[in-house]
């Protein structure tokens, strides 16, 4: 798995492609999301939209993105997630708790509402 990050108007985006499968990519991830968390960043946008596979460890590094986040009181907006990925959410029925943009711009609407 591959990763990026950046910060733009406050707001963390993460770009993840390939498998997110397991470590080390899960720490990878939790590593920078600590890092912006420690500089006061309380919003976050992650880009699946390159993510070819992901299995119950990736779904629990979102989880734990999405709680560290709103623990922080904060928002995470997941941005245009594969077919496999909403299909995995609506069965695990965690479409209920994430938040679904269709791209950047939406993700920063609904995060800068939130704010």
């Amino acid at each position: 798995m591959n990763s990026s990050s950046a910060v733009e108007d406050g707001i963390l985006y993460l770009r993840l492609s390939g498998d997110l499968i397991g470590s080390p990519d899960s720490q990878q991830i939790l590593q920078i999301v600590n890092e912006y968390l420690g500089e006061a960043i309380r919003f976050c946008a992650i880009d699946l939209s390159a993510v070819r596979f992901i299995n119950s460890t990736g779904i629990g590094v979102l989880v734990s993105v999405l709680t560290k986040f709103r623990n922080q009181g904060g928002e995470l907006v997941l941005i245009k997630p594969s077919e496999q990925l909403q299909k995995l959410l609506l069965i695990t029925k965690l479409n209920a708790i994430f938040t679904i943009a269709a791209d950047e711009a939406s993700a920063a609407e609904h995060l800068k509402a939130a704010n």
